[in-house]
């Protein structure tokens, strides 16, 4: 089974087991926990993903995230490109709420205890009438905008996740730590775009390749380019650039 494969599948999974993972995810349940000063599910979810990203970048985005997955399929309706504006978006939702969770420990006294089932009956989200409406809303949020503005627009515009991983990469890139990352030959290059058609962030990759400079906040590390490169132009690698 190929990467591609591998990671397809991962990403169904993740999308079908989400009725469970919701919570883990929640935006609402950290800031609710932060003011009783309990670490949640999603405080230790959110943690991890700045951690790991120091290794692995975003590449959680392209191989496990079940919103991810959900705007894969929502593609097949609305496949359009998005534009860069988009991406400003998440950031001006991201600050006043990472502010309101140090607001919540702070009012708290500091952190309390952790608990990682906080408001999770028995670890799984969606496990009354109640949490479906929860569930719905969510899923109709991330279908909705990527089915409106196009390929991937939720990750681009509206995800709370995403900016704690873009800070990790900035900071592996800036210390040229050993990470997964993708690597150009420009020599190789024929200008046949086919990377800019197969990433699925929009991204212009054949501008990167050019440049030989494949860095950038909106890479998910799905390798699609990397597959679609018949002159194997771009690799993807771990270890120092």
């Amino acid at each position: 089974m190929n990467a591609q494969k591998i990671r397809k599948a991962i990403l169904l999974f993740s999308m079908l087991v989400f009725p469970v993972t919701l919570n883990y995810f929640s935006p609402y349940l950290i800031v609710q926990g932060s003011f009783a000063g309990i670490v949640s599910g999603s405080f230790l979810l959110f943690a991890g993903l700045l951690l790991t990203s120091l290794i692995f970048g975003r590449a959680f985005c392209g191989w496990v995230c079940p919103a991810g997955a959900l705007q894969k399929a929502c593609a097949g309706l609305n496949g359009q490109p998005t534009g860069p504006r988009q991406n400003r978006i998440k950031y001006w939702i991201w600050t006043p709420w990472v502010g309101a969770i140090l607001a919540g420990f702070i009012s708290a006294g500091g952190i309390r205890e952790v608990q990682p089932l906080y408001f999770t009956d028995h670890g799984i989200s969606v496990s009354n009438n109640y949490a479906y409406i929860t569930y719905f809303l969510v899923v109709g949020l991330i279908a909705g905008t990527a089915l409106l503005l196009g390929r991937r627009s939720f990750c681009h515009s509206l995800c709370w996740m995403a900016p704690f991983m873009v800070i990790g990469s900035r900071i592996k890139n800036k210390l040229n730590a050993p990470s997964l990352h993708l690597e150009a030959a420009a020599s190789k290059c024929v200008s046949c775009k086919a990377c800019d058609r197969a990433c699925p962030m929009s991204l212009r990759v054949s501008q990167m390749v050019a440049k030989e400079q494949m860095d950038h906040d909106e890479c998910i590390l799905c390798r699609n380019c990397v597959d679609g490169c018949h002159k194997d132009a771009i690799r993807i690698r771990f270890g120092r650039r």
